[in-house]
């Protein structure tokens, strides 16, 4: 076998004939075919998964992850990679960047009007292009060794896909759960090959926090209980795309703007200074979801929100909770007869559900004006002072 390039490499017909010197081409071969088909890195794992058990156990018992059931469901399968594809003995993980600018700033969201969209969801679905790349990958190494055993994960099943990442050394999970690069910071996504075939792991990574705690200290509501330890039900993330009902009104100033996910915890990470800039034009924000007004968007019917979200993340949430969270940010929005008038218009129409929160951004912008506006007849008040002698 020759060095790694990008030409073909007519490994054995069938992968069992293998020697380990082999695999360890195979190896550096798969690395090179995943920067080829846009993966910024990719390392390999094996299944071991032991020293998460306990923590994600713990966190389940503490019913940190609310209303996901499903982060409940299949554990022996989420915890044990080889029971979830029979057969499975390595892992192979990659990453893909997502940032489109490189500015890492808090003030949009001082930006009370506008919109605040994460970043990974203003373009395209990342989970069929990923997966789509994953699957190029898998047909790549079967072209060289033939028929071997795999499955491609992105986001869609029971994996542990941090604590993989993590093992396999493509960076470290930090105080905000992220996984987060030295070189590249936490702006990218995750996905994986299982495999059978038994290709040479690659080392951990090591946390690289130290004493920093800003993302643990930035949190509008407070959701890390401890570092590295995230309770959803007060994350603005969950509380805007998980959750389904009422977003607990304790929770709705602080949201702010804040109309789908949160990105504040990576903001102030000091390591996404290092943060690269993603090639891939599905990434890019489309029907401008990073300057629309609240309004704007509000005024959304449901055919459109179903055209402009087409092969976007923020589909999965549906028309009613879309404008859920926008009646929540025009609650948290600058007063104007204009937005009162829109709140108005839309509650006759609007579900239980977004009527609630309608009426609670109307309380807001009535409590708002009666602050801003001088009492009436009021001795010392402007309108009450009789005129000058």
């Amino acid at each position: 076998m020759t060095a790694p390039s990008s030409a073909p490499l007519k490994f054995f017909v069938r992968f069992k004939d293998m020697s380990e010197h082999d695999y360890k081409l195979l190896a550096d071969t798969i690395r090179l075919w995943g920067h080829e088909l846009g993966f910024a890195q990719l390392a390999i794992t094996d299944t071991d998964l032991g020293n998460y058990h306990d923590s994600y156990r713990q966190w389940l018992r503490e019913d940190c992850h609310g209303d996901m059931t499903y982060m409940a469901n299949n554990l022996d399968k989420r915890l044990y990679p080889q029971r979830l594809v029979e057969g499975t003995c390595r892992i192979i993980s990659v990453r893909m960047d997502y940032a489109k600018v490189t500015e890492n700033s808090l003030a949009p969201l001082s930006e009370p009007n506008t919109a605040y969209i994460a970043r990974y969801a203003r373009g395209r679905d990342y989970h069929k292009l990923m997966r789509k790349r994953l699957q190029t990958l898998a047909d790549k190494i079967q072209s060289e060794v033939g028929k071997f055993g795999y499955r491609a994960f992105v986001d869609s099943a029971p994996v542990l896909e941090r604590a993989l990442a993590e093992k396999s050394g493509l960076g470290w999970i930090g105080k905000n759960t992220m996984l987060i690069n030295k070189h590249a910071g936490s702006w990218f996504f995750l996905g994986e090959l299982f495999t059978d075939l038994p290709l040479p792991v690659d080392k951990a990574e090591t946390g690289h926090c130290g004493s920093c705690r800003a993302c643990l200290d930035v949190c509008p509501t407070k959701a890390f209980i401890a570092p590295n330890k995230l309770d959803a039900k007060r994350c603005i993330s969950y509380l805007t795309i998980e959750l389904r009902s009422s977003i607990p009104v304790k929770f709705r100033r602080a949201i702010g703007n804040r109309i789908f996910g949160c990105d504040d915890c990576q903001l102030v990470c000091p390591w996404n200074k290092f943060a690269q800039l993603s090639n891939e034009t599905d990434y890019s924000p489309r029907h401008a979801l990073d300057r629309s007004t609240l309004l704007d968007l509000f005024e959304w019917s449901e055919q459109e929100f179903l055209e402009r979200t087409e092969g976007s993340p923020i589909r999965r949430i549906g028309y009613e909770c879309w404008l859920r969270n926008l009646a929540v940010g025009l609650g948290n929005a600058e007063y104007s007869s204009e937005l009162v008038a829109a709140l108005q218009a839309r509650r006759g129409s609007a579900s239980p559900l977004v009527r609630e929160h309608i009426d609670w951004a109307l309380m807001e912008h009535a409590d708002s004006k009666a602050q801003t506006t001088p009492p009436k007849n009021v001795p010392g008040s402007i309108s009450a002072r009789s005129p000058s002698p």
